[in-house]
């Protein structure tokens, strides 16, 4: 679509005095999306008061894969995409089971799925119900099945000690940390979604405590952490009985701590 060059030039103004940094892009991307002159200044003022461009927009991108995201969800980061690789790489088998735990909007299953990677079986689970109705919706037509509950307790007990592989981006910003936050995650992003706790990990190491009754002999856990914290997260996965090591991706700046159930 043709924007006019004025109009995108007084837009980007507006936008780089709110503090917006990339305020020409950001600019183009509202103007695309919103020709209804009312509607577009409703999205630009929302947008001059901090809210997170993607609720602006009403949709996310990982991996390529636009996703929609609603006011009071978490918005997926593109250092997730490190999840989304390394879960590609272990989901190999058409047979494979597949658990995204803390599954947000439902990123990290929804770009598996646009890029190939189609396991016989996927569940998404998190806490917060608007999130689970953004993921029933970027999961529709994958044969996810998308439930509302803590962790692990919505899976079917049939899956214990099959799932494949165990995927999730849960909380890691330490409690007293999260002040120090930018303010579009501080003030527009749900705090359950945000806070790991003392140091951060106390979630991490509920999911790794849990882990190993779902893993199949082999199977894998991926949970994205920090760099600071990835060690704290190993160590949870190391006294639940799984092999660990750490992958990271400097151009991200994404941390992945990787969990193995033994083979045997």
């Amino acid at each position: 679509m043709s924007v006019d060059a004025e109009q995108l030039s007084a837009l980007a103004a507006r936008l780089r005095a709110a503090g917006c940094v990339f305020a020409e892009d950001e600019a183009r991307l509202l103007l695309d999306e919103f020709d209804e002159a009312d509607l577009l200044e409703e999205r630009v003022r929302r947008r001059e008061a901090g809210e997170p461009l993607e609720l602006v927009l009403g949709w996310a991108e990982l991996g390529g894969v636009r996703l929609e995201v609603a006011a009071g969800v978490f918005v997926p980061r593109r250092r997730t995409e490190l999840v989304v690789r390394l879960a590609k790489q272990l989901v190999t088998s058409p047979e494979a089971i597949v658990v995204d735990l803390c599954c947000g909007v439902g990123a990290v299953l929804a770009a598996l799925w646009a890029h190939g990677a189609r396991p016989a079986e996927a569940f998404a689970v998190d806490v917060d119900p608007v999130a689970v109705a953004c993921a029933s919706r970027n999961l529709s037509g994958t044969g996810a099945l998308v439930a509302l509950g803590d962790l692990d307790a919505p899976l079917p007990g049939r899956l214990a000690g099959r799932v494949d592989l165990i995927t999730a981006n849960a909380p890691y910003v330490p409690s007293g940390e999260l002040a120090l936050m930018p303010r579009e995650a501080r003030d527009f992003e749900p705090v359950h979604a945000l806070d790991g706790g003392a140091d951060g990990v106390e979630l991490h190491r509920r999911i790794a405590q849990l882990a190993p009754r779902w893993l199949a002999p082999g199977g894998h856990l991926l949970i994205e952490s920090s760099e600071r914290q990835a060690e704290l997260t190993a160590t949870a996965m190391s006294l639940a009985g799984l092999e660990t090591s750490i992958a990271r991706d400097e151009d991200l700046g994404a941390t992945v701590v990787v969990g193995r159930a033994p083979s045997a």
